[in-house]
């Protein structure tokens, strides 16, 4: 989920710095540069790791009067890896699927309705998902409703708002727009495993509201260590990446820099309260019975 990537990038150092060490005023502007900034095809910059591991001399601009020091340095950055399992908390749910946020920083999460544990269905007006496990005295209809024997409250789990919900992560997305003499032009690269996206779904999708985090859009070199950052390290297949271009010029949504697409489609994702082990319920018990003797 936190990996190490090594960045080459010139700091400048203003003219008010010169008093302190060189060391201290680049850790200083790094600091207040990258932090909280998505870096295209990189993820999500956490922060600083370590002092800065080479600091070329300075070289002064004229007009300008600071100095500019090419800098290799480590970063700590967020970016899930293909097909990890991760926990978060639901935000909202419409038709299209469910919103997560992961540790209360990074909300751009979609798990989007073809890939809910079968069959699930969405409840209009409780404007929760729900899912409804087959049962072998059950049918269920084309809608993912069961109808049978069971009673229909037995049947339906309710993807309630602010539950806990354990996913996996299928395609990592980085979106960048760019003002072009068309309009406003996307370019978005995805990062998935080698089992494609569904055949119906787009890239990615948008949400209404602030983007989290800032598009990277400078010049700077990236050096990433693939034993630290490489996405093959941690799945059985290759992944695979593509890139997409769309025009925003018609539209007012603004794709998130970073966005996160996921699924629960398999057994034990979902809420974790649905696959709550009772072997482990029945040790509690006999735990706090030999702790009451």
């Amino acid at each position: 989920m936190f990996v190490l990537t090594t960045i080459a990038d010139t700091v400048r150092i203003p003219p008010s710095m010169f008093v302190n060490p060189t060391l201290t005023s680049v850790h200083s502007e790094i600091e207040k540069r990258y932090p909280n900034r998505v870096i295209m095809d990189v993820g999500l910059v956490i922060c600083r790791y370590g002092d800065a591991l080479r600091i070329g001399d300075g070289v002064c601009v004229a007009g300008d009067g600071a100095a500019h020091h090419e800098v290799i340095f480590r970063l700590i950055v967020f970016r899930p890896f293909v097909d990890e399992v991760c926990i978060g908390t639901i935000l909202e749910s419409n038709e299209d699927g469910i919103w997560v946020s992961l540790g209360g920083f990074f909300e751009d999460i979609f798990i989007p309705a073809y890939w809910m544990l079968r069959p699930s269905h969405y409840d209009r007006k409780t404007g929760l998902w729900v899912w409804t496990p087959i049962y072998d005295d059950n049918d269920v209809d084309e809608n993912g409703k069961c109808h049978g024997n069971k009673e229909p409250e037995e049947n339906m789990f309710e993807m309630d708002i602010g539950s806990q919900i354990r996913f996996k992560v299928k395609a990592i997305n980085f979106t960048q727009v760019t003002k072009t003499a068309k309009g406003v032009q996307t370019t978005t690269i995805s990062t998935t495993s080698q089992s494609r996206l569904h055949p119906h779904a787009s890239s990615f999708s948008l949400k209404d509201g602030v983007s989290s985090g800032i598009c990277g859009q400078s010049t700077s070199e990236f050096y990433t260590d693939i034993s630290e950052n490489d996405d093959r390290n941690h799945n059985n297949g290759p992944v695979s990446k593509q890139s997409l271009s769309g025009d925003l010029s018609d539209s007012n949504k603004v794709p998130a820099c970073m966005h996160i697409t996921a699924s629960i489609c398999e057994d034990g994702l979902g809420l974790i309260s649905w696959w709550s082990n009772e072997e482990d319920e029945l040790g509690c018990e006999y735990s706090n019975e030999e702790f009451n003797d």
